[in-house]
């Protein structure tokens, strides 16, 4: 696992270059994420601007006006925050062992990175102003169309989806935020997916709805960027190991820390036995008297720890199918022999590597949903194809995934189980209703 760029560096190249440490793999792959779904979204947007299913708005803008004191303030501020806690971090992360995620959230910081970056940005924004200063500043309409909006729509997409995801995921794991709410509201790991998702689209549906954008179109052609945007994100979750994993396969164990080979389920139940404080209390012994708290996920008895049996074809990684996260970002599991430092831990058992399978599934329905976009004209009908598609593989993967349950009637499901059964019920719904709309206003149907 790679929890961040000094990892990758280091098993790549031998470098071991400490200031890499402040790049967080998951955040590199959400940033990914937002710009690789931004062009996807800006092309559908373009192609049904040329159908005319999408018009322009025209805005009336005063150029010629030289920066206000608001702009250079506000530049300045950004500039400075930037440089107080980016130039800290990077200087301060040549010392090791140092807790970068706390930096960053603590009061500590570079002052004259600080002011050096807000000094650079009040003067860009200044000299850009005034390269365009008239003698006097005059109105002129512009005519602004759907796609020249995605960079407002990224931003929406990002700030309200971190807010959804990081509220959703400490409702689903109450007890956890409330043993220590700042440390779980600030924690790179802990998002799900459905509270971002959520959160984004009512905020981009009001944004769209205030601009004039057309709002079954726009989430028509959302719905191939928010397939791949899921995908990449789980690289992220793949890559740094943030505890989105599935069940412990049992048909493998771990026979030293890091390292999984095939086995009987008698030795799958001696290894339970012997990581028995793991299973049952989250803790682990990393030297004789030394107990640590490694993870909330336990049981009440290891006949209830989670798990099902299932043995990879020979000719494909045992990766692939039983995996112990090594480096993991979540430092859960027990010591890695010859590791110093952050992050030197592997889980116990292996698991299902549920992370690589939505990858998989969902750059195949990205694919999928890109090559029907043009044959579906009826407006809603893509995106509730989307949402029947995201259902579905969410439910399937949710049976081999470790997440909170609910009881509801006898039935224990998860939070996503339960937003996944939603979405697939609405999807069909929906097609159905919008499919008969389109053929009683007279558009074409699919």
């Amino acid at each position: 696992m790679y929890p961040n760029l000094y990892y990758v560096l280091n098993d790549w190249f031998g470098w071991k270059i400490n200031a890499f440490k402040i790049f967080y793999s998951f955040g590199i792959f959400v940033a990914l994420g937002f710009i690789i779904s931004a062009y996807f979204l800006t092309r559908e947007l373009k192609r049904k601007e040329k159908q005319g299913l999408l018009l322009p708005r025209e805005e009336t803008i005063t150029t010629g006006k030289p920066a206000s004191f608001l702009e250079l303030f506000i530049n300045g501020l950004v500039g400075f925050i930037f440089g107080y806690k980016l130039i800290g971090a990077f200087l301060a992360s040549r010392h090791n062992g140092i807790d970068l995620q706390g930096y960053i959230f603590s009061y500590e910081g570079s002052w004259i990175g600080g002011i050096l970056v807000a000094a650079a940005l009040i003067y860009l924004k200044y000299r850009e102003r005034n390269k365009q200063k008239l003698a006097k500043p005059e109105n002129r309409i512009i005519r602004i169309w759907p796609h020249d909006r995605v960079g407002d729509i990224v931003i929406f997409a990002l700030v309200f989806g971190i807010i959804g995801a990081k509220i959703f995921d400490n409702l689903e794991n109450w007890d956890r935020f409330i043993s220590d709410p700042i440390g779980n509201l600030i924690a790179p790991s802990g998002l799900t997916f459905y509270g971002g998702l959520i959160f984004a689209a009512i905020a981009i549906l009001i944004y769209a709805r205030k601009k004039g954008i057309g709002l079954l179109y726009l989430v028509d052609a959302a719905a191939p960027a928010l397939m791949i945007a899921y995908a990449i994100g789980r690289m992220g979750c793949q890559t740094a190991g943030d505890g989105d994993w599935g069940i412990f396969n049992s048909a493998y164990i771990s026979d030293v820390p890091g390292h999984v080979v095939p086995a009987t389920p008698d030795q799958f139940q001696k290894k339970l036995q012997e990581y028995s404080t793991y299973f049952l209390n989250g803790t682990v012994m990393d030297a004789p008297g030394v107990s640590t708290m490694v993870t909330d996920r336990h049981e009440t008895s290891l006949d209830k720890v989670p798990h099902k049996s299932f043995r990879g074809p020979s000719f494909l990684p045992t990766w692939m199918f039983a995996f112990t996260y090594p480096h993991n970002v979540n430092e859960d599991g027990i010591l890695l022999p010859n590791c110093e430092g952050k992050y030197c831990r592997a889980l116990p058992q292996p698991v299902f590597p549920t992370p690589f399978y939505e990858i998989t599934a969902c750059l195949l329905l990205f694919l999928f949903l890109w090559s029907i976009r043009k044959k579906i004209t009826a407006p809603g009908v893509m995106f509730c194809i989307y949402l029947i598609l995201n259902g579905i593989e969410r439910f399937l993967i949710e049976t081999i995934r470790v997440n909170t349950t609910y009881s509801i009637f006898g039935l224990h499901p998860t939070q996503a189980e339960l937003i996944s059964a939603a979405l697939v019920i609405t999807g069909t719904i929906g097609i159905f209703y919008f499919k008969r709309k389109a053929a009683n206003t007279g558009i074409a149907k699919l």
